[in-house]
């Protein structure tokens, strides 16, 4: 018995493309995996809109100009001018350290540099906030035996300082690569060409980075209540050095007492909180892409 194998046809590039049994198949997948792809999208906006709507409409009754204005037991001004001197010493902090950080990694350090130091910035950015927490209760609190706004600043920067140098870092891959090679070809020194084309021409995106940064690092409450959570709200406060009272700490407070009229305090807070995030983290997206756009030109 002779047995005949049926010879390969030789493959022709310039054989126009013909479909397999398979390609429906295919289309089938794939639209399923855009649905569930579209279905997941759908579905954290909706959080987000339910969250939102919810603390809007139990925090609106709260809303009013004494309650923004004045201390307790009426308002919240001293707590939101405590929050903002915290995040400001954090931002103050941060700021410089993740900007170099991202330098570093983007302008000067090699492959065996880069590698370790963004290994370090991932797990920073893993760690949980109460661990940072405890970290400078120990490091500063502790021995001093004082809480302070300083200390609380100090926590926020840690949390902030991998997430404005990983926002940074993206950025100045935006910088054009031709005029690192104009630079290198005048023969401008790496720092003076970092410092006078490099930065200038980021500088947008560095500012939204550190915004951004700003907004995720603002709603932390353990930092808060570690390191700065027995001040009297009743006065505006403005020394670092003590305890300064806070929006995420008296957010807190209010949910634990059986109070309904505390509860509504807490809703008006955390509105106030949410719209603050909420502007910081809309103006700074804005800027991102206008800064992406002068850098794509």
């Amino acid at each position: 018995m002779i047995v005949r194998h049926k010879i390969a046809e030789p493959f022709d590039p310039t054989r126009p493309l013909t479909p397999t049994g398979n390609l429906r198949r295919r289309h089938l997948v794939s639209r399923f995996a855009q649905g569930v792809a579209i279905a997941a999208a759908i579905a954290a906006v909706a959080v987000l809109v339910i969250v939102i709507w919810a603390v809007v409409s139990h925090g609106i009754k709260a809303i009013s100009w004494d309650f923004i204005t004045k201390g307790e037991p009426e308002g919240i001004g001293p707590n939101l001018v405590g929050t903002a001197i915290i995040v400001g010493i954090g931002t103050l902090i941060a700021a410089p350290i993740g900007v170099l950080i991202a330098l570093f990694l983007s302008e000067y350090a090699g492959r065996r540099a880069t590698r370790p130091v963004q290994l370090l910035m991932d797990v920073m950015n893993g760690l949980p906030s109460i661990i940072i927490a405890v970290f400078v209760y120990i490091l500063i609190v502790e021995p001093t035996k004082q809480q302070s706004g300083l200390a609380a600043g100090i926590a926020l920067s840690i949390i902030a300082v991998p997430l404005i140098a990983r926002g940074t870092q993206e950025v100045l891959r935006l910088v054009p690569a031709a005029q690192r090679e104009a630079a290198d070809a005048l023969g401008v020194a790496r720092w003076r060409s970092v410092l006078t084309i490099i930065l200038p021409a980021a500088l947008g995106g560095i500012v939204t980075a550190t915004l951004l940064s700003v907004a995720r690092a603002a709603g932390e409450t353990a930092p808060m209540i570690l390191l700065s959570s027995l001040a009297k709200a009743d006065t505006y406060q403005f020394n670092p050095l003590k305890e300064l009272p806070n929006v995420p700490v008296k957010i807190f407070q209010l949910s634990e007492e059986a109070n309904p009229e505390g509860f509504t305090k807490a809703w008006g807070l955390s509105l106030v909180l949410i719209a603050i995030i909420l502007a910081l983290g809309l103006g700074s997206r804005a800027l991102l892409n206008r800064s992406k756009r002068k850098l794509t030109r």
